[in-house]
């Protein structure tokens, strides 16, 4: 499935813990939350990259966006209209125990979507 959409501001939680995301609104967007190894198509290159589809249960729970961390890019993408490919669900979308925890876990993410 390939998501388009405008990158919108968030919390910068993930920019905190080494993962910025660019963050499109999600509410409307039909297919299960979780977390999946994705390509995002930017100015004509591809991007390999993690996304995470979901409520965010660990931060807020409240709003459903689509955060897509970028392997190999460094820049603001806000206001820019990207297109993310969900290439392969990794697990399910869960609650952690803290910021740490969902740290260590997206570092762990990023190693198996690296290895694919």
């Amino acid at each position: 499935m390939v998501i388009k959409g405008e990158v919108i501001a968030g919390q910068q939680l993930g920019r905190r813990m080494g993962f910025p995301t660019a963050n499109i609104a999600a509410e409307n967007i039909d297919i299960p939350n979780g977390v999946y190894a994705s390509t995002v198509e930017l100015d004509g290159k591809r991007y390999r990259a993690m996304s995470n589809i979901g409520v965010r249960p660990s931060v807020d729970g409240r709003q459903r966006l689509l955060e897509t961390y970028l392997f190999d890019f460094d820049g603001d993408l806000y206001g820019r209209t990207i297109s993310v490919r969900l290439d392969k669900r990794i697990r399910d979308e869960r609650k952690f125990g803290s910021v740490e925890e969902l740290q260590a876990q997206l570092k762990s993410d990023a190693e198996v979507i690296s290895s694919l």
